[in-house]
Formats: C-alpha cells, structure tokens, sequence
C-alpha cells in the first residue's frame, strides 16, 4: 500500500453514519467539518473534553459514553479511529476492513485505509492537500501547501477565472477599523473580484493599492465638515453600476450597519431591484480600543458596554441618545464620532452625575500606523483633545477599564 499514492475523492456524508473513537483533541478538531457535512456522528468514548460535550448537548452528535466494542462500525461509512487505548485502535480497523468502512487511524497512518487531507475552505472551494511522498508524511508540509493555496484564493493573487456570467449586483462590505489585515476573508476575496469599489474614507485604503489596473475606484469619503459625496449620488452611483453588470463593492469602513448607512443603501437597491450581499465587518467600537489596549468588559470592572454616536451634541433637539440615562450607567461608554463634541458630552455626563474623574481614552486612527491613545478624565478630556489636536476619526471610552491593561496611564504621568 505504500507504493501507491492514496486515491483523492469527496465524501457525501450528509445522513450517513459515520463513527468516530474517542473524543479528545484529534476529535475535537474533526468533529465540526463531520457536523457540517450533514454526517450523522455517533461518538464512542467514556470521556470528552469540554468542546466535544458541548457539541454533544446541542444535538449535534450522538454520545456513547462507553469504551470500544465490537460491532460499533457496522452500518458505518467511514470512521475516525482516535482513542488512546492502541490496542481498541487495532481491533477497531480490523472491524473497519472486514465490514468494508473506511476508517481514518490518528495513531497509525500506515495501517489506516484513508487518510485526513489538509484541509481549507475559500472563494467557494474546498482545497485538500494530501502528500503523494509516502516517505515524506510531514503534516506541516501539508499544511503550507494548504494555507498557501488559500491565502492566495484569499488575497486575489491566486485567481480561478469564472466562465460562468456573474449575476449583478453589489456586495455591501465592512472593512474593519482600518488595518486592511482586519477585513473578512470573504470581504476580501469579493474586493479582489470586484469591477467597481465605491469606497469610504475610512476603508482600509490600503487595499485598494491592490487592485488590478482595470478596477474603477470611486471616491465616496465624508470627511467632517469638508468635502464629501452625498448619500444620494452613492446610491445612484451603486444602481447605475450594478445595471450595467459590474460587479460592484460598497467598501466602508468598520462595520456597514453600525452608523453606516448600510440600511440606507440596502433599501436604495432593493428599491431598484437590485440584489445586495452585506459582509459585515469589525466595529472600531470594540476593535479599536483593544488595540489600544482596553478591553470594554472585563471582569469585576464593567459587564456590559454602550456604543453612542456622538456627531450630534447633547443638547442639540435632534439627539435621540438619553444622556442623562447613560450617566448612571456603571459600565462602558463607547462614542465615536463624537471628537468636537467631546466636551459638551462630559459636561452632560457629570451633570448627570457621572463622576468627574471617570477615566477617558481617546484613540486616534485606531489599528493603522497612525494610532495614537490619548488619556484624560471626563473634568480633563477637552482640554487634552485640544491640546492634543486630536482629529477624527477616533474613539472615545469612558469608564474604568480604560485604567486596566497594561498601557493604562501611570500615576506619575
């Protein structure tokens, strides 16, 4: 059997049984793509870690809470051999050859009848690497054979062309806070298809830099209280892309429905029949106070965060943020777009009752190059803004875990 390289091929598993042995790490690992083949997993073993029982309790497999016995393969598929006891291991792929069922060994390659492939998922494809080199099984090897192939599906420089006509319509992407490591795997690979990228300031600009030549870039910034794109030409601009067949990327920056006007558009497209795809994306809400290294819960400090738009200030009649209520608020405050506003808001806050010396964190161009964290407390932040000459976009925090991670200002500074 050596001499031969194994035979690749696809399992339809959905509704068949599949039996795995064991339930420790090596399934722990290999449950979830068996769950989501639609296998019909019986699980025998006397223990489990933490995760498998969890998956057990949710339905997800049958538990046996029982050690091996003869005759647990019949009916079976195919099967994972991966208890610690080797000589239950051997009996049971004895059992999987005489009954006929493919049985995967973790603790002996040689003598399994199928193998585990390095597997990855991306731009719709399922890519599996198995080694044709019996000498040479090194799963490392297999696995960076995977993750190469994937991570070019994923950037766009390994490229499946489609000869299939691509249905229009627009994919509305949240880019993240601005580190264009931070977009989602499948963000990026629809960017990397896309014929036309309608793109927000605060995208992660970067990308774009990527693009092949032939991609028309619109500039679709809102820069406060400067130039900027109104929402109605956005949306026409989306419509009239998508008409001609492109495939269009609404590219914005964090998250599409957090202060986005992803609905905006959504509802603008359906409007004209146009079929839209949103990718969500990671809020600068919570990503960009973690990268300044504050977490927004954390235990024994604050059990629950509050994300509040600040471009409109207190006590302007167009609010629809309760102030006063979130004064008494024990957790964290979290406002963005909230820069020039910053100081009426504190005054608001302490009026309120809010402590005066609540601790503040103000973090400029969170996540890129550019990131800055400014300290203060609601009685000091304006003035700290000020003489910082801290610009948007940046996020405000508010409360006490701003003083807790290890780049918490000290007392002498």
């Amino acid at each position: 059997m050596a001499e031969h390289p194994a035979y690749p091929v696809g399992l339809r598993l959905t509704g068949r049984r599949v039996v795995v042995l064991g339930g420790g790490q090596v399934a722990q690992r290999r449950l979830p793509a068996l769950i989501a083949a639609g296998a019909d997993v019986q699980l025998v073993s006397p223990s489990a870690t933490p995760s498998v029982e969890a998956m057990a309790t949710a339905g997800e497999i049958t538990w046996h809470r029982r050690r091996y016995e003869d005759g647990d393969l019949t009916g079976a598929w195919y099967a994972l051999i991966a208890t610690s006891d080797s000589e239950a291991n051997t009996r049971a792929s004895a059992e999987g050859e005489r009954e006929r069922v493919w049985c995967v060994r973790a603790d002996d390659a040689d003598e399994a009848t199928a193998w585990t492939p390095a597997t990855g998922r991306s731009a719709g494809f399922t890519v599996a690497v198995l080694t044709t080199d019996a000498e040479d099984r090194d799963p490392r090897r297999t696995a960076a054979v995977r993750d190469a192939i994937v991570e070019g599906l994923h950037d766009g420089t390994l490229v499946a062309p489609h000869h299939r006509a691509r249905a229009t319509g627009v994919a509305l992407v949240g880019g993240g806070p601005g580190d264009p490591d931070l977009i989602t795997v499948r963000g990026r690979r629809l960017l990397a298809e896309a014929d036309v990228v309608i793109a927000d300031r605060l995208g992660p600009r970067d990308l774009l830099a990527e693009l092949p030549p032939h991609v028309e870039v619109i500039d679709a910034a809102k820069i406060p209280y400067g130039r900027f794109m109104a929402q109605e030409a956005i949306n026409n601009a989306l419509i009239e892309h998508a008409k001609q067949g492109k495939a269009v990327v609404r590219l914005k920056g964090g998250d599409p429905y957090v202060y986005g006007r992803g609905m905006e558009e959504v509802q603008a497209l359906a409007a004209a029949g146009i079929p839209c795809t949103v990718v969500p994306g990671i809020s600068s809400s919570i990503s960009v106070p973690s990268a300044a290294g504050i977490p927004v819960t954390h235990r024994g400090v604050a059990h629950e965060f509050t994300v509040v738009s600040g471009h409109i200030a207190p006590d302007d009649e167009r609010s629809l943020v309760d102030w006063p209520a979130l004064a008494t608020l024990r957790g964290t405050l979290v406002i963005l777009m909230g820069v020039d506003k910053i100081g009426r808001i504190a005054e608001t806050l302490t009026a309120h009752g809010k402590a005066p010396d609540t601790p503040v964190a103000v973090v400029q161009e969170g996540t890129t190059a550019a990131q800055r964290r400014v300290d203060a407390t609601l009685a000091t932040v304006a003035d700290a803004v000020r003489a910082h000459e801290v610009k948007p976009p940046a996020v405000i925090v508010i409360g006490e875990v701003v003083n807790v991670g290890p780049d918490a200002p000290r007392p002498q500074d």
